[in-house]
């Protein structure tokens, strides 16, 4: 049933009050009430609830429809009113509120709510410490990272399957790996038998941590669920091709076309990602073309794969030429912050970086230093690496990286000394 048609229901109940209304009968209305007249309907109506009813709970429900309709002020001016009434406010608002904060890039006020979180004496729940550590994992901030799990557990609130898949992807993205392992073991002791999601989760993270046992006996679960998503295909497919198994993943890809039928260009782009980064160039152009074939346009992710599986084909000019077609093809921001599409530049920069090309290297590192993957050592380390083989000096590339927020370590020092023996 339509919102519309629940709203037209609560109003005739309340109009022709078949029934003497409940708290959560109010409940609902107010709820539907703001979804399909807005905040100021929500307002009006909340005045002819009786008074008995203008509680925590409806108080709470008011507010809460002010974050979903992105209404900070109006959040902040029912907040206020709760208060001078001596109503607890719910740790959901806040934590609705932080994520509000949040993708208004508005990250700088989040320690001002969690002080006033603190001043209500709202305790915050593991919800709040969940999404404190996405906002921290999406920054690839590690640092904070522990910063958040270290009060968490002061706190004494206990870490759930969401936390640990947090943890886990953060730390292999970082490539932290024995930290990784250790929360991924942490997510089979806490995941819930039929939580998909975290499944999905666990794909990712054994693809990525080279597990290929762990991995096949995590695909046997997903497809012993009642229905297997398209996007549990896509996570299996691309997690055996990371870890060299290219026959499970064309497996897959089959059974996903037998069962889903393939109709979207990123269901074509999870075979053209194992086929990219193993250099099977003559099956990904086959790929390629049944795309085409089928009506699916390509996209920046497609010529991605295909500029990785040339150069690791050792085919530079056709790399170079479908660099040049990938320029028609801009991706998007959400794209570009991508991990996805991170790991798979870095590999680009990577096969320039071992060609000596340092041009290149470069123009694809660009991608990079617009997000925040450039806090990572390794990606430095990964463009030093295109000088070295260059005989090419960089100058003030410790500087760059600093200011980009990575830290050198030993191997960077190592490549610097190297580019300047080289040079001289």
């Amino acid at each position: 049933m339509q919102c519309g048609h629940l709203c037209q229901v609560a109003e005739w109940v309340v109009r022709e009050r078949p029934y003497k209304l409940k708290e959560i009968d109010h409940s609902y209305l107010l709820e539907f009430t703001a979804k399909v007249h807005g905040i100021d309907g929500a307002e009006k109506l909340f005045i002819h609830i009786p008074l008995e009813f203008q509680n925590e709970l409806l108080h709470n429900n008011l507010v809460m429809a002010c974050v979903e309709k992105r209404l900070i002020g109006k959040t902040i001016q029912h907040m206020r009113k709760m208060r001078e009434l001596g109503l607890p406010i719910a740790p959901m608002v806040y934590n609705r509120l932080i994520l509000l904060y949040d993708s208004l890039a508005r990250r700088k006020s989040i320690p001002s709510i969690l002080l006033q979180m603190k001043a209500d004496e709202v305790i915050p729940n593991s919800a709040t410490y969940n999404i404190l550590l996405n906002i921290k994992a999406n920054d690839h901030d590690i640092e904070g990272i522990q910063n958040v799990f270290d009060r968490m557990k002061e706190a004494n609130i206990e870490p759930n399957e969401i936390t640990y898949c947090i943890l886990a992807n953060a730390y292999t993205i970082a490539r932290l790996y024995t930290m990784a392992e250790s929360f991924t073991e942490a997510i089979e002791k806490a995941r819930t038998d039929r939580s998909w999601s975290t499944l999905e989760i666990l794909l990712s993270l054994y693809g990525s941590l080279g597990k290929e046992e762990e991995l096949k006996r995590t695909w046997e679960l997903v497809e012993r669920l009642p229905q297997v998503r398209s996007k549990s295909y896509i996570q299996a497919i691309e997690a055996f091709g990371k870890i060299n198994c290219i026959d499970k993943a064309e497996e897959i890809w089959k059974e996903m076309m037998s069962i889903k039928g393939v109709k979207l260009t990123k269901h074509f782009n999870a075979i053209l990602s194992v086929y990219g980064r193993h250099g099977l160039i003559q099956k990904a152009s086959h790929i390629f073309t049944e795309m085409q074939a089928v009506g699916c346009k390509p996209n920046a992710i497609t010529y991605h794969h295909l500029i990785l599986g040339c150069l690791k084909s050792d085919l530079v000019d056709e790399a170079l030429q479908t660099i040049s077609v990938a320029e028609n093809f801009p991706a998007t921001n959400q794209i570009r912050l991508s991990i996805p599409w991170l790991e798979t530049t870095l590999l680009i920069v990577e096969m320039f970086a071992n060609r000596g090309n340092v041009k290149f290297a470069e123009t694809f590192f660009k991608d990079i230093r617009k997000s925040k993957y450039r806090r990572y050592t390794f990606v430095h380390n990964t463009l030093l690496k295109s000088y070295v083989k260059a005989n090419i000096c960089p100058h003030n590339f410790i500087r760059r990286m600093i200011l980009g927020g990575a830290r050198p370590d030993s191997e960077t020092y190592n490549l610097v000394k190297l580019s300047e023996q080289s040079h001289h």
